[in-house]
């Protein structure tokens, strides 16, 4: 697993850097000159739901991702970005007295493909003399899949997620930025935990709460390069 994940990863990284020399050829060096930037970011994955309904940092499981920024203006940036980690809960770790007695637990993989805008709070510019760091805020629209274990009952594992979130980025020393970044995943799903949607089993330690869908959260430290000068191909 941890092979096909390297393999995966480099190849989304390859990807992107390819996209950012075509988008600079296309349009032209100048005119989109320290507009392009690729990172990554490590970080950890969590979960609320019927298993975790309040935040609980023992739940907290690794992650990372790969993205791509196009820095429209000083304020306005577009990204889009692959994410993977893993999410987790268990029922021995609750004060409630139902939730001990269901002693229910789960582990779930996540990948997510997302495109968001960041809004940049200061005036975030590329000049060598400044003091080059902002708050932002970021919303978008992402797709999801997940792999549950165990998994007791056939549902979709696949749907539509909305990211929002906070962050703060600096640029430490041209070309090179770092960040880090709060974020929250809505989901439309109630099955994260292998629990919810209709309660087909007269077992009521296997219900869940079909009102609430699940939400999952990342948190990660990232690392980026801006191109300020591509030499395109001929």
């Amino acid at each position: 697993m941890q092979a096909i994940y390297k393999s995966i990863g480099t190849r989304y990284l390859q990807l992107a850097w390819a996209v950012g020399i075509v988008l600079l050829c296309l349009v032209g060096e100048r005119a989109t000159a320290q507009k392009i930037e690729i990172g990554a970011s490590v970080g950890g994955l969590n979960y609320k739901g019927d298993i975790a309904p309040d935040f609980n940092f023992r739940f907290f499981r690794p992650g990372g991702s790969l993205f791509f920024r196009y820095n429209l203006s000083r304020s306005v940036t577009f990204r889009a970005e692959g994410l993977y980690g893993g999410i987790k809960g268990d029922d021995q770790y609750s004060d409630d007295p139902f939730q001990q007695a269901r002693n229910l637990s789960f582990r779930t993989r996540i990948t997510e493909a997302n495109l968001v805008t960041e809004y940049n709070f200061l005036d975030y510019v590329n000049r060598r003399s400044a003091i080059n760091w902002t708050p932002y805020v970021f919303g978008g629209i992402g797709y999801m899949g997940f792999k549950p274990t165990p998994q007791t009952s056939p549902y979709s594992t696949k749907g539509w997620v909305l990211p929002f979130g906070v962050g703060v980025k600096y640029q430490i020393r041209r070309p090179w930025n770092v960040g880090l970044e709060v974020g929250t995943r809505k989901t439309f799903t109630d099955h994260l935990d292998n629990l919810g949607g209709e309660n087909l089993s007269a077992n009521k330690l296997d219900h869940g709460d079909p009102s609430r869908k699940d939400t999952y959260y990342y948190v990660g430290f990232s690392v980026s390069y801006t191109f300020y000068r591509i030499v395109c191909p001929e």
